[in-house]
């Protein structure tokens, strides 16, 4: 149940969309494949809806995704694309994390791609297809090389043995081969060179040891606004694959702070992008205190004049990050009320935070509170906070802000 009626989430159809349209039409253009001789685009998006569409909401997110042309959804775990194929019914939906024990069955009942690098996930898959006597290549797999980030998939020196066992399993079908790049948003890393040629390595050694994957995915946000596909998906053209990026945060309206050479290009990309995702909530009471008087938990703050303050029914029990409360000596958040900004003053506690609203006359019991988002006030110009304020101000990342979230507070769509 939601903490109050008028804490909620806002969803925007149209900026979601917007998102998606916008970073379809980044990815490079290298001509038509081979496949059956027809006229193919170069590569496509693989729409990243985990964790809950990064906290959006996937029952709104996920089906306007594919009605606006999405093929490929990616989420975390079996139990999510369970989740998601009763949304989605068409669309192809990779796993993104490693198979686990005891989740073959449902992956297979619900026709979802898993994610595999160990010899073990192999054998799960095998004996599951033996059991339901599936045919020829009747489960498709993708394949995680992990070329430098050490935390999923296969690294060079174990891949020949992989393959080798692949073979002897005819059931299974070697449908894409991906990594994930660990420092995509630094434009100069030595890591991300190292882990392209890797990528390169492996997937040359797969086709020389006579598998054909259909698909070829590397990259997320940083790598899709960086415009730093080309030359990956150079390995679709030759090798007659197809070639996907796997956007995430950035279909929600945010991308990393960029780092390295030429960084400004990829800035002026995030320019376009809009935040899909909107916080408010409403004054629950206000009140009028004293120079000396104490806020919150712990006397963390005292007031330093007279002041006037609102109480906000929201705290870290919906996902507002603790670290935006503030003390005497060290500011907080804020939130918006009225196009101003209201700073959040002692600690925020589970279900509630106060705020200050001296300079915010007009403010009352009832009026609508900005968490995240944007409002216009009294004829002056529309103010904004994003999930990128709150991440800097707690010492965090955007995507920690929007995933924390919580299930209480509801979502609701608009255009």
């Amino acid at each position: 149940m939601p903490t109050s009626p008028a804490t909620r989430v806002e969803i925007s159809r149209s900026r979601l969309i917007g998102n998606f349209e916008f970073l379809r039409s980044l990815l490079p253009n290298n001509g038509s494949g081979k496949r059956g001789g027809a006229s193919a685009a170069s590569g496509d998006l693989l729409a990243v809806v985990k964790a809950n569409a990064y906290g959006h909401g996937l029952s709104p997110c996920a089906p306007w995704l594919v009605q606006a042309g999405a093929k490929w959804l990616g989420i975390t775990s079996v139990e999510e694309g369970v989740a998601l194929r009763r949304l989605c019914p068409k669309v192809r939906i990779l796993v993104m994390r490693g198979l686990m024990h005891g989740e073959v069955d449902a992956l297979i009942d619900a026709q979802l791609a898993p994610t595999v690098w160990g010899l073990e996930q192999l054998e799960w898959l095998a004996n599951t297809a033996r059991k339901q006597d599936m045919a020829l290549g009747s489960v498709p797999i993708h394949l995680e090389i992990d070329t430098g980030m050490t935390r999923q998939g296969i690294g060079l020196a174990d891949l020949a043995k992989f393959l080798h066992a692949l073979q002897g399993l005819p059931a299974l079908r070697l449908a894409g081969v991906y990594t994930h790049f660990a420092s995509a948003d630094r434009l100069d890393a030595e890591q991300d060179r190292l882990q392209r040629n890797a990528f390169r390595q492996a997937v040359e050694q797969i086709f020389a040891a006579g598998f054909h994957p259909q698909w070829i995915h590397a990259g997320n946000s940083s790598t899709l606004l960086a415009r730093r596909c080309e030359d990956l998906s150079g390995l679709m053209q030759t090798h007659d694959a197809k070639f996907l990026v796997r956007p995430g945060i950035a279909l929600y309206g945010y991308a990393p702070a960029f780092s390295g050479a030429q960084s400004k290009t990829p800035e002026t990309a995030r320019a376009t992008l809009r935040p899909v995702l909107a916080w408010k909530t409403a004054i629950a009471s206000t009140r009028s205190v004293e120079a000396g008087t104490a806020v919150g938990y712990n006397a963390t703050f005292v007031a330093p004049t007279a002041m006037r303050l609102a109480l906000l029914p929201v705290g870290y029990a919906d996902g507002l990050n603790r670290k935006l409360s503030s003390t005497n000596s060290c500011a907080g958040g804020h939130v918006l009320i009225h196009g101003a900004a209201a700073p959040i003053v002692g600690r925020v506690s589970m279900d509630l935070t106060v705020v200050d609203i001296t300079h915010v006359p007009n403010a009352a019991t009832g009026d609508e509170v900005v968490i995240l988002g944007e409002q216009d006030g009294g004829g002056q110009a529309g103010k904004r906070v994003t999930a990128d304020d709150h991440a800097r101000w707690a010492g965090t990342i955007p995507y920690e802000i929007l995933c924390a979230i919580s299930a209480r507070v509801p979502r609701v769509t608009s255009e």
